[in-house]
């Protein structure tokens, strides 16, 4: 069946002139003619049977159909353009999409996917941040890292390691100190992670603490959101070591109690079940696996 699908030229036309307003401004960016440009608009308002600019003698307006319909179109657009420099981009090349936690990815994986590439130069990595599960038959990606219990229907799942935060905060905040009690920490002004909403309550349970507040404070998406506010003495944080690594080699923050929070839930690499043959993956797998034990072997 043939697609309800206009063409991509006039599109392209619209799309120039909805964001400039302005039809001679998407005749110069386009370099076509003005008249070429009325063409093409007129033949998606006829396709479409729908007015997508209103035109008087001081120019051109979008409707509010119009101003919908570029928003969307726009979107669209700049899929198929990244889509076509990927496609470009690869020239055959062996490549992984991979869906990964965002403050994961940059604040660990990032700074040892250099040993990969020496190991493995045939292989390109690319990352694009997820937070949450998704259906791997509707996207790209050929796997995913994420924090969970491994809950993925169709999927190979291998273990990289769990959490393990601790109070942090900045030396500030510290006084001098060494260390804060569970109770100390309680009076402080706790620091809260968005996906990690029972974090603290947590933390207070395990001290044998029942704290009224410990889900009061301001909340963040990002760990390294939530390490920026700690910082700037905003209060005190739930944070992995591993993810503040450079912060508290530089004093930046520092640990305010040793005792970690031990969490069921960890990180994992999640391989979708049509995939697990693939040798590049196989390759990756294991680098990533052989990195977090070295890191972690303990967790």
């Amino acid at each position: 069946m043939r697609r309800k699908i206009p063409s991509t030229t006039a599109l392209i036309s619209f799309e120039a002139a909805a964001r400039h307003e302005s039809f001679t401004k998407a005749a110069q960016e386009l370099s076509i003619t003005q008249g070429a440009i009325c063409r093409q608009i007129a033949s998606l308002e006829e396709f479409l049977s729908v007015e997508l600019f209103r035109r008087s003698r001081r120019g051109v307006k979008l409707t509010e159909a119009g101003l919908s319909y570029s928003r969307r179109v726009a979107t669209q657009l700049d899929a198929v353009e990244r889509d076509t420099l990927s496609v470009m981009g690869q020239q055959g090349a062996n490549v992984i999409e991979l869906a990964v936690v965002p403050t994961f990815g940059t604040q660990w994986l990032i700074p040892r996917l250099k040993d990969f590439q020496r190991q493995h130069p045939e292989v390109t990595v690319n990352l694009t941040n997820r937070t949450r599960p998704f259906l791997f038959a509707d996207t790209e990606f050929d796997a995913a890292i994420y924090f969970g219990d491994a809950d993925w229907s169709g999927t190979e799942s291998h273990r990289l390691m769990g959490e393990n935060p601790l109070p942090v905060c900045s030396p500030r905040l510290l006084g001098g100190r060494t260390h804060f009690t569970p109770q100390e920490v309680a009076e402080l002004p706790l620091l809260q992670q968005t996906t990690r909403p029972y974090a603290w309550r947590q933390w207070f349970n395990a001290q044998q603490l029942n704290i009224p507040r410990d889900m009061t404070g301001p909340r963040y998406e990002l760990f390294s959101m939530l390490s920026q506010a700690a910082m700037h003495d905003m209060g005190i944080a739930l944070i992995p070591p591993f993810f503040i690594q450079r912060e508290l080699k530089e004093q930046q923050l520092v640990i305010a109690s040793t005792e970690a929070l031990n969490s069921e839930k960890a990180y994992y690499l999640m391989i979708p079940d049509k995939k697990v043959e693939s040798a590049s993956l196989h390759a990756f797998r294991d680098w990533l696996i052989d990195q977090s034990q070295r890191y972690s072997p303990s967790t």
